[in-house]
């Protein structure tokens, strides 16, 4: 008879592949485990939507106001952020530092609508309008 193959265990220095790290710091981010899926998988629907969230009258980031412009830094830095402490480990201030970037990606979606309204726009020139054929 056999002898019985041991439990395996996961090893502990596991990291995933570089362009799951924002999504991974995400989840480690929040306690509830059911919370953080939650979270990560709204964080790519969050693209989804984002034709209904932006509720400006230009499209083009060119166009758009300084206040656009700053909640895409923002968002670019709490993403670079989060594919940087998703390779860490889950300790102390990386976990502070996960949540704060966590927030300020979720930031940019949640306030897009209201941010995206109420900013002045440049005109767009005619040579980019779109005019359909009446």
């Amino acid at each position: 008879m056999p002898a019985p193959t041991p439990a395996r265990s996961t090893p502990d220095p596991i990291t995933p592949s570089w362009y799951f790290t924002p999504y991974y710091a995400i989840l480690r981010a929040v306690p509830d485990q059911r919370m953080g899926a939650l979270l990560m998988a709204l964080s790519l629907v969050c693209f989804l939507l984002l034709p209904w969230l932006d509720r400006s009258p230009v499209k083009s980031i060119r166009y758009k106001g300084p206040l656009s412009k700053a909640f895409l830094a923002l968002f670019t830095v709490s993403f670079l952020g989060l594919m940087y402490l998703g390779l860490q480990e889950p300790t102390g201030l990386y976990v502070t530092l996960g949540r704060l970037a966590t927030g300020g990606y979720f930031a940019f979606f949640i306030l897009m609508p209201f941010y995206t309204r109420m900013e002045a726009v440049k005109p767009v020139p005619d040579r980019v309008r779109f005019e359909a054929h009446a």
